[in-house]
C-alpha cells in the first residue's frame, strides 16, 4: 500500500468537502475493530461506500498511521463481519498527513452481520450518515431475495387493509398495521417484507424508527426511501 502522489490531494479534499452521507463516512482513528465492523456491514448491506480514516467529523484532516489502521480494518472485515467483507484501500498523503481510504462495494451475499459482542451478531444498514440496526422486516426481505424461484404472496384481506390505509395516509408504522389488521407483529413483518420484495411499498427512516409507504414511483410526492430491495437486498 504505497502513498498516492500529493498531486491527487484535491481528490481527497473534494470528498471531504461533500461531507458524510449515505456512501461516505469519516473516522478520526480506529481503536476497536468491532466498532468499525458496523460501518463495513452497513455499507455492504446498502449501496456500498467509502470510509476515510484520519479525518475528523468536521472534515479536518488529522492523519493516521496507515499500516496500523489498515490492519484494524482487515481484522474487522475478516473476524468481526459475517460473511467476510472484501474491501479495497488506498493511502493518501494530504498536506503532509496520511489518510487511509477504504472502499466497500455493495455486497452480494446478504445479509452481512457485525459481531458487536461475543456470540452476538447484528445487521446494519446505512441511512444518510448513520449506521442503523436492521429490523426484522429487512432481514425477511433479504431472506425472500435468496429464493431462486421467487416467492408467492396471497392478496389477502390483511394486504388489502394495508394498501387501502396507505391510499388514504402517507405512511404507516408496524404497530399501527398490527392494530388495524389484527395481526401479531411477526405476521405483520411477513406481509410488509413481501410487499417490499414485490416493489409495492418501501421503508423510510424518520424520527429514529422505520415507517412504510407506497413506493415512490407510484406517488406524486414521497419521502426518499432508505431501503430499496432492488438496491439494498
Amino acid at each position: 500500500m504505497s502513498p498516492r502522489n500529493a498531486n491527487f490531494n484535491s481528490y481527497i479534499k473534494n470528498l471531504i468537502q461533500s461531507g458524510e452521507h449515505q456512501q461516505l463516512d469519516f473516522k478520526f482513528e480506529i481503536s476497536d475493530s468491532r466498532k468499525i465492523a458496523k460501518t463495513l456491514v452497513a455499507f455492504s448491506n446498502s449501496d456500498g461506500g467509502t470510509l476515510l480514516i484520519g479525518v475528523k467529523d468536521n472534515g479536518n484532516i488529522s492523519g493516521v498511521h496507515s499500516d496500523e489502521e489498515f490492519y484494524m480494518v482487515q481484522a474487522a472485515a475478516s473476524m468481526f463481519c459475517k460473511p467476510e467483507i472484501i474491501f479495497e484501500s488506498k493511502r493518501w498523503v494530504v498536506d503532509g498527513k496520511t489518510v487511509l481510504e477504504v472502499i466497500i462495494t455493495k455486497g452480494t451475499n446478504y445479509p452481512y452481520f457485525a459481531q458487536t459482542e461475543p456470540d452476538k451478531w447484528l445487521a446494519y444498514i446505512r441511512v444518510k450518515d448513520e449506521n442503523i440496526l436492521a429490523t426484522a422486516v429487512h432481514l425477511k426481505v433479504w431472506k425472500n431475495k435468496t429464493h431462486d424461484s421467487g416467492i408467492l404472496m396471497e392478496y389477502s384481506d390483511k394486504v388489502k387493509v394495508l394498501l387501502k390505509y396507505l391510499e388514504l395516509n402517507p405512511s404507516i408504522s408496524i404497530s399501527k398495521f398490527c392494530r388495524i389488521a389484527f395481526l401479531p407483529k411477526s405476521a405483520a413483518e411477513n406481509v410488509l417484507a413481501d410487499l417490499i420484495y414485490f416493489g409495492l411499498i418501501e421503508t423510510v427512516y424518520t424520527d429514529n424508527h422505520f415507517i412504510y409507504c407506497i413506493k415512490s414511483k407510484n406517488r406524486k410526492e414521497a419521502p426518499k426511501s432508505n431501503f430499496n430491495p432492488a438496491v439494498s437486498a
